[in-house]
């Protein structure tokens, strides 16, 4: 048993009949009352996100969890297929277990959360920023940067990031996979 005190960013706990990943939360100290725990879980089974507040000292149920390596692999259209890096077993997951799968190429290596009482993957971890190239863009106009203007664009997993105007088709940019959202040109 775990308390609020021991609540960070990727802790699993066991709550209302199912497994949440916590995702984002929050340590209140209001000058009147007593301090809580505002928190976002994401469901490892179903991918719902709910909100929940935790009172100070509240009891939660952890889940103990082992992380592994593993490449991706491909996707089916209804499996993501993945191989352990080190004994090269392979699992397959459904889409919902996957933050952002539309950012996810062929041979990334990701982290997979597996739940050591039953050894069931409950989620895939990505890196904090992938590379990838632009497949699609629409030219930018000159004359058109006078704010961070941003237009399109089609990477090469088919995920589409909104880019700054002076990329094109062919460049390699840097995403942040927790936003999907672009962060920086990549020079070759």
């Amino acid at each position: 048993m775990a308390s609020t005190s021991d609540i960070r960013n990727g802790l699993c706990i066991r709550y209302n009949h199912d497994i949440y990943k916590i995702t984002e939360f929050l340590h209140v100290k209001p000058g009147k009352g007593p301090a809580f725990v505002r928190t976002k879980l994401k469901s490892v089974t179903t991918g719902k996100v709910i909100e929940n507040t935790f009172s100070a000292g509240h009891k939660i149920e952890d889940v103990r969890v082992e992380t592994h390596k593993f490449q991706y692999l491909y996707n089916d259209g209804e499996f993501y297929h993945f191989m352990n890096v080190e004994d090269y077993t392979q699992i397959r997951l459904v889409e919902s277990v996957l933050d952002q799968p539309k950012l996810l190429k062929e041979g990334e290596v990701v982290t997979v959360i597996i739940n050591t009482e039953d050894n069931a993957p409950l989620s895939v971890e990505m890196p904090a920023s992938v590379v990838l190239e632009v497949t699609h863009t629409e030219p930018g106009l000159k004359g058109n940067t006078a704010t961070n203007a941003t237009k399109p664009a089609t990477v090469e997993t088919g995920a589409e990031v909104n880019v700054p105007l002076f990329i094109n088709e062919g460049d390699k940019v840097r995403i942040e996979t927790e936003k999907g959202t672009y962060k920086e040109r990549i020079k070759e």
